[in-house]
């Protein structure tokens, strides 16, 4: 069975009703099957093919935690009291083999709690008057108690394309990438743009070239710290192309034999696409199954 989309497929009920509602959450968080996720900083804990949880501590405060949402067992938490943790932006060691390790619904799971717990890790002071926050709705906001600013948890759209022409589609490198890898381009929305927009001007921009066209295909959350990545395939006007090096090391046109034998990791294949848990892959076998 192939792979779906990393980080896609959660099965918890993420309860909002219990949020707002103090008496009901301190139901959840002393209920007998109430549990709570366990980290080594923003890595997972792993068992088998699922994440580790463990029973609530006795003296555990409910303020300390967020609700990641309820499932058939119970209540699942994750503590939010998380100090010294790596930067929320660096991948997660052993990320690109964690979706042959864990139930998809388990790394989506881990994907959200991980986002979550960086937030409160970065967010502790108020952006609004600088004075300290406090977490407040099960974990899903943060309220400054000088100013009553309430602030909650960002997610960053980024956008994350090919480019398409005469059918080929264009893939390109970044120095950090594994040798002899390629992937879609992708860049961050800018305020006041559409996904379309943003499209066109990354594409525009990174390779020079002019969309006649963009056609949404699929989105993914990105944990790496908290984005979502909106994927799209962009018909271009001209194959020519105008590289700005300090995005791109390299791009190259390829055509549908290349982007099969770069799925499958072939000897011999000209690229190496990203691996399953990434977008990227799904988007490049979208378009070769059109």
């Amino acid at each position: 069975m192939r792979p779906g989309v990393g980080f896609t497929g959660g099965i918890l009920d993420r309860a909002d009703p219990l949020r707002g509602d103090p008496a009901r959450l301190a139901e959840a968080f002393a209920h007998p099957q109430a549990r709570g996720l366990l980290l080594e900083g923003l890595a997972p804990v792993i068992e088998g093919s699922r994440l580790a949880t463990s029973p609530l501590p006795q003296d555990a405060q409910v303020e300390d935690y967020a609700l990641l949402g309820m499932d058939a067992t119970g209540p699942v938490f994750v503590s939010i009291l998380k100090k010294e943790l790596p930067h929320g932006a660096g991948l997660t060691p052993g990320v690109w083999d964690l979706q042959r390790t864990l139930e998809p619904e388990e790394l989506a799971h881990y994907g959200g709690a991980r986002s979550l717990v960086d937030w409160h890790a970065r967010h502790a002071y108020c952006a609004n008057c600088g004075n300290s926050t406090v977490a407040v709705r099960a974990g899903w906001s943060r309220k400054c108690g000088n100013c009553a600013s309430e602030h909650f948890p960002r997610v960053d759209p980024v956008v994350i394309m090919l480019a398409e022409h005469e059918g080929k589609v264009l893939v390109g490198r970044q120095a950090r990438f594994q040798p002899r890898q390629y992937s879609a381009l992708a860049g961050f929305l800018e305020p006041g743009e559409t996904i379309e927009e943003a499209v066109s001007r990354e594409l525009w921009e990174e390779a020079g070239v002019r969309t006649t066209s963009v056609r949404y295909v699929m989105s993914q959350p990105w944990p790496f710290p908290s984005s979502l990545m909106m994927a799209c395939i962009a018909p271009v006007e001209s194959p020519e192309l105008t590289l700005d090096t300090t995005e791109l090391e390299d791009a190259m046109w390829v055509d549908r034999d290349a982007v099969r034998a770069g799925l499958a990791r072939e000897e011999g294949a000209p690229f190496l696409a990203p691996m399953a848990v990434a977008i990227a892959h799904h988007l490049l076998r979208a378009w070769l199954e059109e």
